[in-house]
């Protein structure tokens, strides 16, 4: 087991089971219930404000550009920052209801200073959140994100109130939508075509909803549209990539070639094949790596992931003579070391892939494009293509501890994890972390025995359970 598998990540700046220097801030943005503390419309204009103050320290007139997923209170609160931003002098583009890395995209084509994303992803309507991007279309980095913090929490925005001749416009960019498909397309080899292709696709009734079909239905494509009629309660509801099995079933009912899911933000993409077998993110990087190995596009000889990847995703890199690389838990971190050590492909077992010669944050259109480039390429069906790769049994379990708490901390905890790691030394290997989001510790096993790792998981989890209720003193 490597080095960055025995860390404890603490979940950064997001973390409830230890206090940091950070209030609002998450490890993806600011996210809570909507008209909850802090996604209230209120603090939501501040937050504006604050960032809007932090981009005018700059010698020039800021933009920025702001889109957002179709939920109910996405109107609230793009009108909350639109104040909020032009208040300070900034000038707002909006986009609409375009997918985050549309937004990514659209910072960068546009020449903006920052982007901003107003959606909560894959959570329930019920929840919303903020994303920043900066003018590269990559997430900001923790500094500033702490001092947008800093000026929010002050009363240094009274002390900078522009003149009346000073405060921002608001624009809507009209034409967002085809330039983001645009974009897609030319991810996508100009020589092939998706004719012949039935395409299952499902929007999660979120924000691909107009973009993702329309994508592949150009490209050549027979499309099969479902999640994709939005009424701002429904997103994430029963549909995307954290409700395959309509896109499953649909794809056996139609004999569809492949199924393709998004979540909300269609960041991240699933996939199944033409029999209905679901397939993550750790399938789509093995087919992808193998791939721009042959085409000779893959830089760093290998792909960078996290440590929630399968074993199998290593195994099979292995074999053809490319390495996996783990981080911590996000994709901020992937792509923080992709950029830092040459690579272009990462990602993560939940869908989120990047393909860093194309876009600078996870995007599930151009993720599932790759996909059916290779289909398209090879005329094979997408499960022969994935025939290789074995994933390894996993088992993950979460266990509720007291705010505040350490079990890790205990001899007797730590005596019994050094125990399991023996036990799967060489044949699997166990991750335990602290949750980023909640007062739980996560303990997950890969072995090649289903049996032997889930008895393995229940005893480590039964060590943190005993110190947590007092049952032994560590």
């Amino acid at each position: 087991m490597s080095d960055l598998e025995n860390q404890m990540p603490q979940g950064g700046s997001g973390d409830v089971f230890q206090k940091k220097e950070r209030r609002i801030f998450g490890t993806d943005g600011v996210r809570s219930r909507a008209n909850s503390f802090p996604m209230t419309a209120e603090l939501v204009l501040k937050l504006g404000r604050a960032a809007g103050m932090v981009l005018r320290k700059k010698e020039f007139r800021s933009t920025v550009v702001i889109g957002k997923d179709p939920r109910l209170s996405g109107y609230m609160f793009e009108s909350a920052l639109r104040a909020g931003f032009t208040s300070m002098g900034i000038h707002c583009l909006q986009v609409g209801t375009l997918p985050t890395p549309a937004v990514a995209f659209m910072t960068r084509a546009l020449r903006a200073d920052a982007g901003v994303v107003i959606s909560a992803s894959h959570n329930p309507y019920h929840d919303n959140g903020i994303k920043f991007f900066d003018p590269n279309g990559m997430k900001l980095p923790d500094s500033m994100e702490l001092e947008i913090e800093r000026v929010l929490f002050s009363n240094e925005m009274d002390q900078h109130q522009p003149l009346p001749m000073e405060i921002g416009r608001a624009t809507n960019i009209e034409d967002a939508p085809g330039r983001y498909i645009e974009f897609c397309k030319n991810s996508f080899p100009k020589a092939l075509r998706l004719n012949g292709l039935r395409v299952v696709v499902d929007c999660a009734n979120g924000a691909a909803y107009q973009v993702a079909p329309r994508v592949f239905w150009e490209l050549g494509a027979e499309v099969i549209s479902i999640g994709n009629e939005p009424d701002g309660l429904n997103i994430n509801n029963g549909y995307g990539s954290l409700h395959p099995e309509k896109m499953r079933t649909k794809v056996r009912e139609t004999r569809a070639d492949i199924g393709v899911a998004f979540d909300g933000d269609a960041d991240r993409l699933l996939v199944c094949d033409e029999k209905g077998r679901l397939l993550d993110g750790d399938h789509v990087l093995a087919m992808c790596a193998l791939a721009m190995k042959r085409n000779d596009t893959l830089r760093g000889d290998g792909v960078v992931a996290t440590v929630m990847s399968n074993l199998g995703l290593e195994r099979y890199l292995n074999q053809h003579g490319l390495k996996l690389i783990r981080t911590q838990v996000g994709d901020r971190y992937v792509l923080e070391h992709m950029i830092t050590n040459g690579y272009n492909l990462g990602g993560e077992q939940s869908g989120h892939m990047i393909f860093l010669d194309h876009n600078t944050t996870g995007d599930g259109i151009v993720s599932a494009l790759k996909v059916l480039e290779l289909m398209a390429s090879k005329q094979r069906p997408l499960s022969e293509l994935t025939a290789g790769m074995e994933i390894v049994p996993q088992v993950l379990k979460n266990v509720i501890v007291p705010l505040g708490s350490d079990p890790l901390s205990s001899p007797k905890v730590a005596e019994t994890i050094a125990k399991v790691q023996a036990a799967v030394m060489g044949n699997g290997r166990i991750l335990i972390r602290k949750s980023g989001t909640e007062p739980k510790i996560r303990v997950m096993m890969e072995g090649d025995s289903l049996s032997k790792i889930q008895e393995l998981v229940d005893e480590v989890c039964q060590a943190i359970q005993d110190y947590s209720t007092g049952d032994f003193n560590g």
